[in-house]
């Protein structure tokens, strides 16, 4: 039941402190993110969720974590996926062209093998950890150790997470689950129902 306790009346209806604070919340997030695409929030929890509770009932991953990444580099930096099985690079970052590497919870080494044929001038390392959280690295191919082969392989904790808020963002199954409910509010409570 509403009242003056948890929410107030205002212009005819009842306006409860979740619904405002869900609102400021993301305000703030897209006042830090501005690439940040907070309608994507949901589907990413969404399958982050289920690939947890698979691995949890079975003790199996499902084989979804490349697109978990590619989707986190969606959602926090705004890039552009290319269409499927593109070659050279995974999508568009303003004019940059970005390799998306995901290190798997199932992965204890934290590293990825990256191909160095590749055409792109950034690589988003987004790393999903056995507790199913979610975080990332940006990092220019100028900034990469040199090689002369073509595969160069690459530890997470070589690379500084940086003064850029992006490259410290977190993302977890329950964390910001208020910033999807928030556009569901705007467009109704049986929204995207079936």
């Amino acid at each position: 039941m509403w009242n003056e306790d948890n929410a107030f009346y205002d212009d005819g209806e009842w306006v409860t402190w979740t619904e405002i604070n869900s609102h400021l919340e993301r305000l703030e997030f897209e006042a830090r993110f501005p690439n940040f695409d907070v309608d994507l929030v949901p589907i990413f929890q969404n399958l982050l969720s289920t690939a947890a509770e698979y691995y949890d009932l079975t003790g199996r991953h499902l084989q979804v974590y490349g697109d978990l990444g590619e989707l986190y580099g969606a959602i926090v930096y705004g890039i552009k996926p290319h269409r499927i099985y593109a070659q050279g690079s995974d999508g568009k970052l303003g004019n940059d062209f970005v390799e998306v590497k995901t290190i798997t919870p199932f992965n204890s080494k934290d590293t990825i093998t990256l191909n160095l044929k590749g055409n792109f001038s950034k690589v988003l390392i987004v790393k999903i950890d056995a507790s199913f959280e979610v975080q990332s690295k940006l990092i220019d191919r100028k900034a990469l150790p040199k090689s002369k082969r073509d595969e160069l392989r690459l530890n997470w904790a070589d690379f500084a997470s940086g003064t850029d808020p992006d490259s410290a963002f977190r993302l977890s199954i329950c964390e910001k689950r208020s910033l999807a409910g928030d556009r569901r509010d705007r467009e109704g409570p049986n929204s995207g129902e079936l």
